[in-house]
């Protein structure tokens, strides 16, 4: 899963229709540098040049319009500027080509003009053209993509705002809101996402099967392993190198969790085949349910980029997973019975396990705690409706995944009725704690030892529940959301 994410927006190549773009962006950086009217015309503008990989945009030198303004009034570049950056801003957030495109498609409308866009994972191209023939193009990209389910709220509200009152806003008030937006931290400390990451996959291995053994070893595991994942993310590491170390530390806390335990208590050796529970944080979420949910709404360029992303990251991890089972001599196997539950004590240890594992999520997406609270109860419920059909009806697994996810987005459509929250912020973290991540390990480790018979049956069963994943949330999202029910 991936990390939340304050990025700026780098990287941009424009072209617009008229003849004066070039004059226009000169005079917005001397706007920016404070050079006054009174200088004499032949002072060169100073242009500040980003030497970052991914150059940086400086949105405020687009403009040239006083900030008492009214942004419908404004120039067309700027007005159509303004449009791509709350598109990127909405796409450095993690969510999906369909919940930007709507937004951008909603501010364009307020200022008169229309907005067709092509989205990818970290891209995205655009077109504005307005009443008059104009057009004004840009392709814009991210340098790394994340998830901030706190900056997708704040932005989803100012998107709200702005079309309650028909635009009519000044574009002081605009960059003032925007910049508010983009000033917004981190909330969580490494220490605090490492404890919801020990939280999560100590809930996830709960569900899984394993004991309090293992339950424990996760805790430690995972939460040294998202505490190094973050460290390096807030160094700007790539992905495969954070991931695979990341990956690394938590298999070796839990082995030295494991050899403590097994010291004071002797316990015994098959409680080390958990270890798989603390690799989990790291599963994608995000990109692999608004990769469904994208592919489903033909926006073929984000859904299949934000697929592959998510693969990567699951590839890196379960090698990385299975190259410590080979090195410690594991064999992947069922986790010992826990005895003595009755299907009442059991249904309610799942409610808890649920919400702990999904309230754990949320916090590592940065989530405010009242949020990540209501999606933990939303996640508990369809989990362990999920888990009680796997449990005692003859259902198929992937089956009781769709009625989970199903049932997660129809309570989803309900709070965002009630309350506002992105559905999306509640939905993702519901379902990730439902991703077959031990079925994903156990495909490779028998991939990897020949068994291709073996490894074949764990990865179709993977693969039939990741597909019911989003397909539970696109009926939902049919059934109670008119936009997303129509085509065009």
């Amino acid at each position: 899963m991936s990390e939340s994410s304050n990025c700026v927006y780098p990287h941009n190549h424009a072209s617009c229709c008229q003849s004066k773009t070039f004059a226009v962006c000169e005079s917005a950086t001397s706007v920016a540098q404070g050079v006054q009217n009174t200088q004499s015309a032949t002072t060169a503008p100073v242009h500040h040049l980003s030497h970052h990989h991914h150059m940086r945009i400086r949105w405020h030198e687009f403009f040239t319009s006083s900030n008492d303004t009214p942004v419908q009034e404004a120039r067309f570049p700027e007005r159509a500027v303004l449009v791509g950056h709350i598109g990127m801003m909405l796409l450095s957030c993690g969510t999906g080509a369909w919940r930007v495109r709507d937004a951008m498609n909603t501010i364009a409308r307020n200022l008169n003009m229309t907005c067709s866009a092509d989205i990818g994972l970290v891209s995205l191209d655009y077109t504005c053209i307005d009443c008059e023939g104009r057009s004004y193009t840009q392709a814009l990209s991210l340098p790394s993509t994340g998830v901030n389910t706190s900056k997708l709220n704040r932005m989803e509200a100012f998107v709200r705002a702005f079309d309650k009152d028909h635009g009519q806003w000044s574009v002081g008030q605009v960059h003032q809101a925007l910049d508010s937006i983009e000033a917004m931290k981190v909330r969580y400390k490494p220490y605090q996402v490492a404890l919801a990451a020990g939280l999560a996959c100590a809930g996830f291995i709960f569900l899984l099967g394993g004991g309090i053994y293992e339950v424990l070893c996760c805790f430690f595991g995972a939460a040294a392993g998202n505490y190094v994942r973050r460290k390096m993310l807030d160094r700007k590491i790539t992905l495969v190198a954070d991931i695979a170390v990341a990956v690394s530390v938590a298999c070796a806390v839990y082995l030295l969790s494991y050899t403590v335990l097994f010291e004071c208590l002797r316990a015994n050796p098959r409680h080390l085949d958990g270890y798989i529970g603390a690799l989990l944080f790291v599963i994608p979420g995000f990109p692999f349910i608004t990769s469904g949910l994208d592919l489903s709404k033909l926006d073929m360029r984000s859904g299949i980029e934000r697929a592959v992303y998510a693969l990567m990251i699951i590839a890196v991890a379960v090698s990385v997973g299975w190259s410590a089972a080979l090195c410690l001599d594991l064999r992947p196997q069922d986790f010992l019975p826990i005895l003595g539950l009755t299907p009442l004590t059991l249904t309610l240890l799942r409610l808890l396990a649920s919400w702990c594992g999904v309230f754990g999520f949320s916090i590592m997406f940065n989530t405010e705690p009242k949020m990540a609270a209501l999606a933990g109860v939303l996640g508990a419920i369809a989990n362990t409706l999920r888990l009680s059909l796997v449990s005692w009806t003859p259902l198929a697994p992937c089956i009781a995944a769709f009625f989970g996810t199903l049932t997660a987005g129809l309570l989803a459509s309900v709070v965002r009725k009630k309350i506002g929250y992105p559905r999306i912020a509640l939905t993702v973290p519901s379902i990730v704690i439902m991703v077959p991540g031990l079925y994903m390990y156990r495909a490779m480790y028998n991939f990897g030892a020949f068994s291709l018979d073996k490894g074949s049956l764990w990865l179709l069963r993977a693969v039939l529940i990741v597909f019911c994943l989003p397909l539970g949330l696109i009926v939902a999202r049919i059934l109670t959301d008119p936009k997303w029910r129509h085509a065009g």
